[in-house]
């Protein structure tokens, strides 16, 4: 039974490990990849040698960094708040709705977004900001906006999926403890403090873990269609998955991307094990592996 996804793994996840070596070559399409030249870390130098490289480094950890934290506590409340929902029908309901935007196209999101901070059509420049007597907002050419505005488009899109998992582990929690805590007086609060949580904390840890192993990967959608590709933001928006796309157009330099795409897969592998054994550390029990 095993066989198939084997197979799959094997051809889908490690036969194409075997591109690496493009990182570190010059590639050449009438030599092929195995025929062009050795570069050793040449390709590798574009991302630390750029004056940029300090601005994406940053923006992709410290914005996925917050993806992690605000999604984490969102999805989480709302799971809570699922537990609490004792009618089957209106459960499926609520889940359903919190899962849709997860379901979505980033494209068909950055045009939802559009049509709320639009300067000539947009929401709030149209119906809320009038009522506070404020001026309409030039929200794609502001780069000050963009670090809330990112964080909160993001949550909306993928706290659903958490919010489903973390409720399929709170309905697993044996319902006695909070029989037994309602005995000795336990609120909501403290059943929600001292049971769901602890409870769950290995599935938290592990989604957390997997997230952290993917924190200098960028959801793209999310940082070029978003902000509509706009340069006068790129300050505040720019990545390094949007930065080597950028440079991969002008430049055509497969083996650039390659290199990035490495480096963010081992800066991955780094920050997963050693997030891991920091949590060894404190609760065994709670780690991933």
């Amino acid at each position: 039974m095993m066989l198939p996804g084997l197979i799959y793994l094997l051809i889908n996840n490690y036969l194409p490990m075997f591109g690496m070596i493009i990182a570190f070559k010059d590639i050449n399409f009438t030599k092929g990849i195995l025929g062009s030249d050795w570069v050793g870390l040449k390709n590798f130098e574009y991302l630390f040698k750029t004056s940029d490289a300090w601005i994406i480094t940053r923006n992709t950890i410290l914005y996925n960094g917050s993806f992690i934290l605000i999604s984490t506590v969102v999805a989480l409340s709302l799971a809570v708040l699922l537990n609490e929902i004792r009618r089957g029908i209106f459960s499926k309901f609520y889940q359903s709705i919190i899962l849709l935007p997860n379901l979505m196209s980033m494209v068909v999101i950055s045009y939802l977004v559009f049509s709320f901070l639009s300067i000539d059509t947009g929401f709030f420049n149209k119906t809320i900001l009038p009522n506070f007597g404020l001026d309409p907002i030039s929200w794609y050419n502001e780069p000050e906006y963009w670090p809330f505005i990112l964080p909160i488009v993001s949550t909306w899109k993928e706290a659903g999926f958490l919010c489903v998992i973390f409720f399929a582990a709170i309905l697993g929690i044996n319902q006695e403890y909070y029989e037994a805590a309602e005995l000795d007086g336990a609120s909501k609060w403290q059943q929600i403090l001292h049971i769901t949580i602890p409870s769950i904390m290995p599935v938290i840890m592990m989604m957390t873990l997997l997230r952290i192993g993917r924190i200098f990967y960028s959801d793209f959608g999310l940082f070029f269609q978003v902000p509509m590709d706009s340069g006068a933001i790129l300050n505040a928006t720019n990545v390094i998955d949007t930065y080597v796309y950028r440079a991969l157009i002008q430049l055509g330099d497969i083996g650039m991307s390659s290199a990035a795409g490495i480096y963010q897969s081992v800066v991955g592998f780094i920050l997963v094990i050693l997030a891991n054994y920091i949590v060894r550390k404190i609760n065994k029990d709670n780690a991933l592996f």
